[in-house]
């Protein structure tokens, strides 16, 4: 069966030239379309999880999203963030975004390379005595950055800010298309809560990450095309490797 419609589950990336490759190359049409949202929590739902923001000393990052739910909520429930407060993120990308709400220059902020490692490497033992808090999200596996915490005797709690919200995918017929992209385990709940009935058939599958592999396989999906890899670090290339086994 010829691909000749890809749909890919998120927003049309800023940067379309590698889907522009593939289209050229092989005459195939991409149509982005995102299948969740990511929204903070509501005042309510946080404050189910009896976390207060205030008896911790430092904020583990690894999302914009994240960060945006964490000053807005403690904005919500009045809790005025100390000065003394110590941000520890991911990447130099998301702690540069703590500019958005804090005075960057006046803040004790650390970043790490992108690895739950090089976040442990930042805490040492100069800041193994603070009061932890990792921010997560309701979809999101952070086993990684814990067992290192727990490795290292940490003093810390997780706790949910963001949420992903399933969108109305009730005009898409998914049978139009040949392949669709997933990239994570919210993609298959809002493909579930939207098409229950759903049946793959010819559909080519991309799982793109190690996440949504085991959600795409609990949900009985057949995958077709798994990245990222040594061959294939994007998904456009990992596309466009499989058209080519396909000639």
């Amino acid at each position: 069966m010829t691909v000749k419609n890809i749909l890919i589950s998120q927003s049309t990336p800023r940067v379309l030239t590698p889907y522009q490759a593939v289209t050229e190359k092989f005459g195939v049409d991409f149509e982005f379309r995102p299948f969740f949202l990511i929204e903070p929590l509501t005042s309510r739902e946080f404050r189910a999880q009896r976390i207060n923001v205030l008896d911790y000393t430092a904020i583990v990052f690894s999302s914009r999203h994240a960060i945006d739910a964490f000053f807005k909520l403690a904005e919500e429930l009045r809790a005025k963030i100390p000065e003394t407060m110590k941000y520890f993120c991911t990447t130099e990308a998301v702690a540069m975004y703590l500019q958005k709400h804090i005075v960057y220059r006046k803040r004790k902020i650390f970043y790490g390379n992108g690895t739950p490692e090089s976040v442990i490497a930042l805490i040492g033992p100069k800041h193994k005595g603070e009061k932890f808090l990792i921010t997560t999200s309701d979809s999101s596996n952070s086993d990684a950055i814990t067992r290192l915490f727990d490795a290292q005797k940490l003093d810390y709690t997780t706790g949910v800010f963001v949420k992903s919200v399933s969108q109305d995918l009730s005009g898409i017929d998914l049978h139009a298309y040949d392949m669709i992209v997933f990239y994570n385990p919210s993609d298959v709940k809002s493909l579930q809560e939207n098409f229950p009935a759903f049946s793959q058939g010819d559909i080519r599958m991309v799982a793109y990450g190690k996440s949504i592999v085991k959600a795409m396989e609990e949900a009985g999906l057949r995958i077709d095309v798994k990245a990222p890899s040594a061959e294939a670090p994007s998904v456009a290339r990992a596309i466009e490797l499989y058209l080519e086994g396909q000639v």
